[in-house]
């Protein structure tokens, strides 16, 4: 396995092994678990409520928006707690904070830009 295709043929049999331990993980599920289609089974389920109408429905563009947005501050979140123990770091002191605080710039102007754009109002 020396040479310049070396290291790919490693990645593709690694490759080709995790696509053999799902295959057989999803076939051994298949003959495992029982089959007994019943009416009940085959309908949607909606909280307990009986299902009316199509199941098609369209929603609107400013729910993935929400979630767009939730993505963003859950990053934000993520990226805050490593700063934390950074920061406190000798020699890190100043240069952690500048870059936060860029960082929080870059967040505080797509929240001015989601709000310019109405998009954080519920109506």
């Amino acid at each position: 396995m020396d040479g310049y295709f070396g290291s790919y043929l490693l990645v593709a049999a690694l490759f080709a092994i995790g696509v053999i331990i799902v295959a057989g993980a999803l076939l051994i599920n298949r003959l495992l678990r029982p089959t007994r289609p019943t009416p009940e089974k085959l309908t949607s389920y909606e909280c307990g409520v009986d299902p009316v109408g199509d199941g098609w429905a369209q929603s609107q563009v400013r729910y993935y928006v929400f979630t767009y947005l939730y993505v963003i501050f859950a990053v934000d979140a993520v990226f805050l707690f490593p700063w934390a123990t950074v920061f406190d770091a000798p020699g890190y002191g100043l240069t952690t904070l500048v870059e936060m605080f860029v960082f929080l710039g870059v967040i505080a102007l797509g929240i001015l830009y989601a709000w310019r754009k109405r998009v954080l109002s519920w109506t």
